[in-house]
């Protein structure tokens, strides 16, 4: 795996002391890599699928990729993208991690040797244990509502419950969140891992620093409860 993976090969344990990962996706310029980094995010998330407002242009991704430190990881999200330009692409970014977000089978998300992430959009008539079988060489299922005729970034939520159905490999939760919210999908899914975007907008594409970091704050307060929790139930 590349240097500052932020991926676990094994679900968090719920009993364990909780510290929730956070992606922050969408990224298309190099000062708001910067941003997220320096508010403590763990990854950085740069799209290209090219009818997404948050697409980054190519001629970008050495400036984003000068701003990754070492154990931050850099993530390419792509969408049913054909094998060139997924070589184009990592050869530009030299990202750490694929997130593969569209119908991509498990022997074409395997193939480029890099770890990578599986999304998988919750109907109702998931089946999320089939799914887990069929990518379990993936490093984390990335959990979104689906929306009919979209690809991620609906900024729409889910019933955060079902995110406990997966049962063998980390989940990144996505979908509606932003500060008001991310305490209540933490609470309710106990995910690995956080993914946002268009929260964090000043305008699509385009972060705005101040809700990053209160975004990060809002994290570490929900983790800093549920520890408070676990430990007084642990103590009665």
């Amino acid at each position: 795996m590349g240097q500052g993976s932020v991926i676990h090969t094994q679900p968090k344990n719920e009993h364990q002391l909780v510290r929730t990962r956070v992606k922050i996706c969408g990224t298309t310029r190099p000062e708001d890599a910067a941003a997220a980094v320096d508010a403590g995010a763990d990854a950085v998330g740069v799209i290209f699928f090219e009818p997404s407002p948050r697409c980054a242009h190519i001629d970008a991704a050495a400036a984003i990729r000068e701003q990754i430190p070492a154990f931050v990881s850099l993530v390419l999200v792509t969408v049913d993208l054909d094998i060139e330009r997924h070589h184009q692409w990592i050869d530009a970014l030299r990202p750490d991690v694929l997130q593969f977000q569209g119908s991509e089978s498990p022997a074409l998300c395997e193939q480029f040797g890099l770890p990578y992430i599986k999304a998988l959009r919750m109907r109702d008539d998931v089946d999320i244990a089939s799914f887990e079988s069929r990518y379990r060489s993936a490093r984390a299922l990335h959990l979104e509502t689906y929306v009919e005729g979209l690809v991620g970034g609906t900024g729409q939520s889910f019933d955060w419950h079902r995110a406990r159905l997966c049962k063998t490999l980390p989940v990144i939760l996505a979908g509606g969140l932003d500060s008001a919210t991310v305490s209540e999908a933490i609470a309710a899914a106990r995910p690995f891992a956080v993914d946002v975007s268009s929260s964090l907008e000043s305008q699509p594409g385009i972060k705005d620093h101040y809700a990053i970091h209160e975004f990060m704050n809002a994290v570490k307060s929900a983790d800093s409860t549920i520890c408070q929790t676990t430990s007084q139930n642990t103590a009665q």
